[in-house]
């Protein structure tokens, strides 16, 4: 066996012990995975939350500008009627 291939084999040898150490290790490849995952998820949450908060902004500009649009939410919200109106309150049995 000539040295190259003796020191190609030690190196490969090398590579899979340390490897396996990764793995292994709850701080190597696992502790990656699990980051990784995290990020994912956190992502996730960002994408809702900006998605909330656009309906938001267009729920407060609709409040700001359109007159009905702020009636319908407080009579919605906080059950406000107008004098002469009647109110029927329907409860579903269950």
């Amino acid at each position: 066996m000539t040295a190259r291939r003796k020191f190609l084999a030690v190196a490969a040898v090398l590579a899979g012990v340390l490897s396996l150490a990764s793995v292994a290790d709850a701080r190597g490849f696992r502790r990656y995975l699990t980051l990784r995952q995290d990020v994912e998820s956190l992502q996730e949450r960002n994408r809702v939350l900006s998605e909330q908060n656009e309906a938001l902004r267009h729920e407060i500009n609709a409040l700001r500008k359109d007159p009905a649009a702020l009636e319908r939410t407080v009579r919605e919200e906080l059950g406000y009627v107008k004098p002469g109106e009647i109110v029927f309150h329907l409860e579903e049995e269950p």
